[in-house]
């Protein structure tokens, strides 16, 4: 694996375990077996490597989700695989908890890829939304744009539920009762 790919992979690692604070470019040069020469010589700072990590991370979320949008299937099905896939929910979202990261929210280069991957995760929700709506899967009158709004809340309290609770079974619960939602709708 190239330098820049182990560093790039250790530090989504390590955001995801200790947000961006709590992770230092020391400890990421010893997780990934890098020098602090070779981190400098790939990236300009921890910023500028924590932007890629983030970026990359993004990517693979988005990547995962749209395997179930893009999938067979109604859209409350396509939605319900989205829901229901397998998660490590304990350690909640790799995206959604840089979102809880003031310094991650403070910096424009690390909040762009938090804030474009909600945006483009609502925005397929929604997609799916009018979707079934115009199939008559789902009321005609709620807002698709909000639904699907409400659907991402959902996860992402849901994460924090389970954290909360050492358990799984808030989230569960939480991805239930909203699926339990659409279908009476």
């Amino acid at each position: 694996m190239a330098t820049s790919e182990r560093l790039i992979e250790t530090t989504q690692e390590l955001l995801w375990e200790r947000g961006y604070v709590g992770t230092s470019p020391k400890a990421i040069q010893q997780r990934s077996g890098v020098g602090q020469g070779s981190m400098y010589h790939h990236f300009s700072g921890k910023t500028d490597l924590a932007a890629a990590a983030l970026g990359r991370s993004a990517e693979q979320l988005r990547a995962l989700a749209e395997e179930q949008f893009s999938g067979p299937g109604t859209a409350y099905e396509r939605i319900e695989a989205y829901l229901l896939r397998d998660r490590e929910v304990l350690r909640g979202c790799r995206i959604g908890r840089m979102a809880q990261d003031p310094e991650v929210i403070a910096e424009p280069q690390l909040r762009r890829p938090v804030e474009e991957t909600f945006d483009w995760l609502r925005g397929r929700l929604a997609d799916l939304v009018a979707e079934g709506q115009a199939a008559g899967e789902f009321a005609a009158g709620p807002d698709p744009a909000e639904v699907a709004a409400t659907i991402a809340a959902v996860v992402q309290g849901g994460y924090v539920l389970a954290r909360a609770a050492d358990s799984p079974e808030p989230f569960l619960r939480a991805v239930h009762g909203a699926l339990a939602l659409l279908r009476a709708h």
